[in-house]
């Protein structure tokens, strides 16, 4: 271990590892440990077994529930949008080639106390059983407009810049109520507060975009793919793709203790009293505790059932977005449920989770409403953790530390801290343009 390095990633967590596979390709020497003996860190995925374990501590689980290898249960579940940055990254890595994906069935909206397919076309507006017969017409006329919408074509503006006008002047022109607004930004646009209202309306429409065109991408039900056997593949195909092009992984690494000099930078990692140099550490935030802050905290609820969430036109795979207002919250809450059909649990069996951003110290009180929409559950495990942030002055200390996990159940949010701390370690901007047609949806069996 006394080689210098560019970079020593530490947790091998889906950012992390992320990172780690980017820079590896982009020519940076890395050396990647964990504490842990296994992948995934925070996110990672676990057997039935491990499940009880972490949860129930000695009890076994009961035998009705099938093999506990049948089991992959992402502990940080997240759908990926199929156009969405992540795939880009996946595809500019090449990591596609690791991994096999199939599209989600469907994507709902709870409104008015019901589970509601979300629109996204001018199509499906007029069908759409959320608004009536006149703001249909409406909806459908802002749909166009975003369809049609093309930033180098001054003719599709409508005598609109979308980098002055925010999204709710865009709104008023097409004199969309309240409850519309509400689905489109959280459940279409993926915002998880109203502040993209004031703000210039160009990411709006380049969200709204991307929804559409991830949804015309394999013609499903939603926008989203998702991995066979879930997510816990993600972070060991990135290895794999850093081991190909130089970098080295070391799990089951005790302690990882970060090195500063006298004027506090970072210089090496010692492991076992072996110290590795290097001129970054990037790391998770529980390798630098003391140069983090908390910022919330993500309360959920894990269930194993034996049945589609209801009124989900029984997808096997779904996410179902509870809009802040809808429930009177300060934060939106998510459902995730996938299956047997993504292989993460046994034949006739499905995972659901319930996220969302705690407001109370009483997070199982909160989730109800979500946990209300599932049904009859087999088995539910209720758990809390602390989110946190970096506080660090990167330039002074070379520490670039990522943010916790956040309630969504979508990729957006963390592509977004992954690509921006690539740009902050590299000084340049991570290049994206890419064939998307490189990474393929398997189709229904």
């Amino acid at each position: 271990m006394d080689e210098e390095y560019d970079v020593i990633v530490l947790g091998t967590g889906l950012k992390e590892c992320i990172l780690s596979g980017i820079l590896s390709v982009n020519g940076l020497k890395v050396l990647h440990m964990d504490r842990n003996d296994y992948y995934g860190g925070e996110s990672t995925s676990l057997n039935l077994n491990q499940l009880w374990k972490r949860f129930r501590g000695d009890d076994k689980p009961p035998e009705n529930l099938g093999s506990s290898k049948d089991y992959n249960i992402d502990m940080i579940p997240k759908f990926m949008m199929a156009n969405g940055a992540l795939v880009r990254v996946l595809i500019h890595t090449n990591v596609t080639k690791y991994l096999n994906f199939k599209a989600v069935d469907g994507n709902f909206v709870y409104n008015k106390g019901k589970i509601h397919k979300v629109p996204a076309t001018d199509v499906e507006a007029l069908k759409s059983p959320l608004m009536g017969l006149f703001e249909k017409r409406r909806a459908r006329k802002f749909f166009i407009y975003v369809q049609d919408y093309d930033e180098n074509d001054p003719k599709s503006h409508e005598k609109m810049d979308l980098r002055k006008v925010t999204a709710r002047e865009v709104i008023s022109k097409y004199g969309l109520d309240d409850n519309t607004v509400d689905f489109i930004g959280h459940a279409l646009a993926l915002y998880t507060d109203d502040k993209y209202l004031d703000k210039p309306a160009l990411d709006f429409i380049k969200k709204m975009k991307l929804y559409a065109e991830s949804l015309a991408r394999f013609q499903g039900g939603s926008p989203y793919i998702y991995p066979l056997y879930g997510l816990g593949e993600l972070p060991q195909a990135f290895a794999r793709l850093s081991a190909v092009y130089g970098g080295t992984y070391m799990l089951n690494k005790p302690e990882c203790k970060v090195e500063f000099d006298e004027n506090g930078k970072a210089f090496g990692v010692t492991s076992e009293g072996e110290t590795a140099k290097c001129k970054k550490v990037v790391c998770d935030p529980s390798y630098l505790p003391d140069k983090v802050g908390t910022v919330g905290k993500v309360a959920r609820a894990i269930c194993i059932m034996s049945h589609p969430i209801p009124n989900t036109s029984d997808s096997h795979s779904v996410q179902v977005i509870l809009p802040q207002k809808q429930l009177g919250r300060k934060s939106d809450m998510y459902l995730f449920c996938c299956s047997y059909s993504h292989n993460v649990a046994p034949k006739g069996k499905y995972i659901a989770f319930v996220t969302t951003e705690a407001e109370t110290d009483n997070p199982e009180m909160e989730l109800k409403p979500g946990i209300e929409l599932l049904g009859q559950v087999d088995e539910i495990f209720f758990d809390a953790y602390d989110r946190y942030e970096p506080a660090n002055k990167q330039d002074e200390d070379n520490c670039f530390i990522s943010t916790s996990y956040d309630a969504t159940t979508h990729f957006e949010s963390t592509v977004e801290d992954v690509i921006a701390m690539y740009s902050r370690i590299t000084g340049k901007n991570l290049d994206l343009t890419v064939d998307l047609s490189a990474a393929s949806a398997a189709d229904e069996e």
